[in-house]
This record gives structure tokens, sequence and C-alpha cells, in this order.
């Protein structure tokens, strides 16, 4: 098993190499969107326009050999634009399904915040239960299936707020922020430079099939009941009656903690969670699971502040 992780750790580490072709810095959003990949957890990545979320997205589906569709969200979207919808065959007489963009391994919804609430809803089926209904049937989706969702931060004109019970659905919620001086000077000798970033040739370097063995192995990655413990005294410390927190994370957070957890030792080569695999992916899993009281936002403080307390208020196995 340990031996097995880190060979499909070292495949990793040439699929980053890879990525990093076009995507300059951003490990931590790259690191992520693989945990969501290889633990089939759907990442909301949250930032201003112009730091490659996107380019990440199509990037890293390209290295990994997986259909990809990209839907851009707009405020005239519709639900069938995005899951499909019947047609009349007039010729025949019949309805036909004609199936959306949805169908497709990897999707990249694009500025999901632009669309209103009835189209980000038509995504709860799918990411929930891997299928959609057109008409009186359901469809089911093509395997690996994930959303990757970008969207702008709410201050900016022409957003709408995710639904509770959407973001929910997303294992993580990245905060995506610029890059470094140094980065941002290698990215401009590549886009203004005389090679083309879009001419790079990226080589797919994995397959359907070794991304569902990865899934296999980061589901036996070892957790101790004493950790176990730990992310449930995390979460339910979410849900105390506090000043500054009005709801708490749901169920859905103690399991994702812990898959995602997974998925952090596996990328560093262990098969097994320590302490610091739940620290680090915890403001990930967390943020977007709880919703903050008018004092909070009166005394200016971030979802990042309460989750900061939550682990520190919490005893470490």
């Amino acid at each position: 098993m340990e031996e097995l992780i880190k060979e499909k750790a070292k495949t990793v580490e040439k699929l980053k190499l890879e990525i990093g072709k076009v995507i300059v810095g951003q490990d931590y959003m790259v690191d992520r969107i693989l945990v969501g990949i290889f633990t089939g957890g759907h990442v909301l990545l949250e930032g201003v326009p112009g730091l490659a979320k996107s380019l990440t997205v199509s990037t890293i589906s390209k290295v990994l050999g997986t259909e990809f569709n990209r839907i851009q969200f707009t405020p005239d979207l519709l639900p069938a634009d995005v899951i499909g919808t019947r047609m009349y065959n007039q010729p025949t007489g019949e309805f036909i399904t004609k199936k959306g963009p949805i169908f497709s391994n990897i999707i990249l919804a694009d500025e999901i915040n632009r669309a209103p609430a009835k189209v980000q809803s038509a995504l709860l089926e799918a990411m929930q239960e891997k299928q959609v209904t057109i008409g009186e049937e359901s469809y089911q989706l093509d395997r690996p299936f994930l959303v990757l969702a970008t969207q702008n931060p709410l201050e900016q004109e022409g957003t709408y707020p995710l639904p509770e019970a959407q973001q929910d659905r997303f294992m993580l919620k990245l905060n995506v922020d610029y890059p470094k001086k140094d980065e941002e000077k290698i990215i401009i000798d590549r886009l203004t430079g005389e090679d083309r970033i879009e001419d790079t040739k990226l080589e797919a370097l994995v397959s359907k099939k070794d991304i569902f063995e990865i899934r296999e192995l980061v589901r036996k990655v070892y957790v101790s009941d004493e950790l176990k413990n730990y992310v449930l005294d995390i979460v339910f410390k979410s849900r105390e009656k506090s000043d500054y927190i009005e709801c708490g994370a749901s169920p859905r957070a103690s399991i994702n903690l812990i898959l995602a957890s997974k998925a952090i030792a596996f990328l560093n080569g262990r098969n097994y969670v320590i302490p610091d695999d739940v620290k680090e992916i915890a403001y990930d899993v967390l943020r977007h699971r709880l919703i903050l009281t008018y004092e909070a936002e009166a005394e200016d403080l971030k979802v990042e502040d309460i989750i900061e307390n939550i682990l520190g208020s919490v005893n470490i196995p």
C-alpha cells in the first residue's frame, strides 16, 4: 500500500510539472483541484478576473486526458442551456433529447455567480446524484464527473450569491490570490514573447482508469479514530451557539474533511493522515459552509478568522 501510494504520488508530480508548462505559480490552486479530482469532490474557485482560474481548469483536464466542457454563466442563461432539453422532430413526429454541455467529465462552470439562482440550481442534481432529468427521463452522467466552478467576489457588479444548498455540494472553496512578483514576470515573458502559450503541447499523463485507481487508493489511506474524533470536534464546534456563527457546518463537512485530508496525505506520499493534513485543508472545506452573524460582519471578522478560532480551541490528538 505504502509503495503503491509513493509510486502514484510520483505520477502526480509529473502531472504538476506538465501543468507548469502553462500555469505559473498557483500551486495552492493546482493542489486543491487535484484533491477534488482524486476524491470526486467539486471545487469552487473564487477570485478577481485574470488569475488564470479558467486556464488552470482547462490545462488540468488536458493532462488528465478527460473530456472537458466550458459553460459560460451569464444572466440570460437558461437551465436547458446547461442540462439539455426535449425537442420536437417534425419529420418523425417524436420528441428527441438534446443533451447539454453538462454531459462531460470535467465541467468548467465559468463565473457561476453571474447567472440567476434557477440556473445555478440546475447543477444541484448533477453534482449530487451524478445524473440529470430532462423531461420525464433521467440520464446518468459520464464518470468521472466533476464540476470546477469559478466565481467573482460578490462585491463585484452583476453577481448573484450561490444558494447555501449549492455551496454545500462543493467539497472545497478556494480563495485564489494574485501571483507573486517573480511569478508575474514569468507570466509576462510567456504571454508577450515569441512562443504563444496556446501552442504549448501538453501530454495526457493519466487515463480515466488511473483516476479511478487513485481514488480507490485515497479511500484506503488510514485515518485513526482519534483523528476522526478531531474532525468531529471541529465540525461540532462550528455548530455551537455563538455570537459570530449563525449556521454551522453540515455533516457533508465531516465527510469531506476526512476525504480531503486523505487526499492531502496521498499527495504527500503517505498512507496515513496526520493532524496537520486536517488543519491544512480545513479552511477550504469549511469557509463556504459557515454563515456568519451580523455581529461578525460589524466587527469585520472574516470566515477564516472564525475557522482559525475553532481550530485553536479544539484539542489536537
